[in-house]
């Protein structure tokens, strides 16, 4: 292993608040942007924090994402299992391209689009559920993560009856983690691809079902492959939305004066939406990489086989592409963050996350009026720790 130079930082960095960043984001950003940092195995990487850089670098082919590749950095246990898992988001090209267009039709604009009244469908029965239960509730588990939970199931073809224990089991997981709560969505997901396999004519509309008629009977994509693909894209659909419907709500009821704005002129939610998505930046550890050969930044030398970490946080609240990017601004004109990546590794997810986000939003703050927090967030209802920025439970009242 490579010695560590003296004064090299620890990283992942912990945020100081749900709304704020590492203060050495900020330092690196003007005197060291691309700068040396070490894992908690003791591995080093390269932390690459402005903006203009990171999105050049996330369309370079000069960086892989490979990461059955030796030495591609892993900053917890679960990223690690990657490296053994067969999906298009540890591929590079021509195989991550190939791949990625197998999963890509239901996240098509007209698919999303229809998806709208199922969404609205869910917000409005948690909802109900959650003012019957009243006039206080833990937002998080309340509506924050079933809603991108069934969404995500809709998507994926589960059928109707199954999407109150795909709530059940993506919540558990999301909230206890551990292996086993992981096994069990993951064998959630192999009884309806099971199913699908031995009926494929009654396979409802959906990937599963569409992705095994098209691909695995025709020998394109193995069984094992698909399932692998079909978990990960589900837990990530639910996940980084769930964390962004919690922060988002709390970011807004600690700006009360940007939340008298959306609530005044409710067609700023979708702006609302991208400027939350900006200042949140949940997923800003979502792009590691390795270096497939040398490059130059900023005279700095990436070497061959060196992890790159590009700060997509860092990098949304760059002042040399947004004016003030420490402040939250509901009237922001809609830049060009890096919260869904860029390049060919861009989220396939996107639309489907800004309508969710946008549904949930409009209708919480139409139904709810009165909304506000119940109680000081407490230190431990913030996972600090977690790869995906988030909440662990926000408790609000009405």
């Amino acid at each position: 292993m490579e010695a560590v130079p003296a004064g090299v930082p620890l990283f992942p960095m912990r945020r100081p608040c749900p709304f704020g960043l590492p203060a050495a984001y900020a330092e690196m950003r003007e005197h060291a942007p691309v700068r040396r940092a070490r894992l908690a195995g003791g591995s080093l990487v390269w932390l690459v924090s402005r903006y203009e850089d990171i999105r050049a670098l996330l369309g370079d082919a000069r960086l892989s994402s490979d990461r059955s590749r030796p030495g591609f950095p892993s900053l917890d246990s679960e990223t690690a299992q990657l490296a053994t898992v067969p999906v298009f988001l540890g591929m590079d090209a021509p195989d991550h391209l190939a791949h990625r267009r197998m999963f890509l039709s239901e996240f098509l604009p007209r698919q999303v689009d229809e998806l709208r009244p199922f969404v609205q469908s869910c917000v409005d029965g948690h909802l109900d559920r959650m003012v019957a239960q009243g006039p206080s509730a833990d937002l998080v588990t309340s509506l924050a993560m079933p809603v991108p939970a069934l969404t995500i199931g809709r998507i994926l073809g589960a059928p109707e009856g199954a999407l109150p224990r795909l709530e059940q089991l993506s919540v558990a997981a999301l909230t206890h983690r551990g292996t086993e709560a992981f096994e069990e969505l993951f064998n959630f997901v192999r009884e309806i691809a099971d199913d699908a396999a031995a009926s494929p004519a009654s396979a409802g509309a959906g990937m599963i079902g569409r992705v095994l008629r098209e691909y695995v009977a025709a020998g394109q994509l193995e069984m094992w492959s698909m399932l692998a693909t079909v978990f990960v894209i589900l837990l990530a659909g639910y996940e980084t939305t769930a964390h962004m419907i919690s922060l988002g709500v709390l970011t807004l009821l600690h700006h009360p004066e940007q939340l008298t704005a959306v609530r005044r002129h409710p067609e700023l939610v979708p702006q609302a939406v991208e400027e939350l998505l900006r200042f949140l930046s949940v997923g800003e550890l979502a792009a590691v990489r390795i270096a497939a050969e040398d490059i130059e930044l900023r005279g700095t030398t990436i070497r061959a086989g060196d992890g790159v970490v590009l700060l997509g946080a860092a990098g949304n609240r760059d002042p040399r592409v947004f004016e003030d990017p420490e402040r939250f601004d509901v009237h922001r004109s809609p830049g060009r963050h890096l919260a869904f990546g860029h390049g060919p590794h861009a989220c396939i997810g996107a639309r489907v996350a800004r309508l969710e986000l946008t549904v949930v939003l409009t209708t919480l703050l139409e139904r709810l009026p009165g909304l506000r927090l119940a109680q000081r967030i407490p230190h431990d209802a913030v996972d600090y720790e977690a790869v995906l920025f988030g909440l662990k439970r926000l408790e609000v009242t009405w």
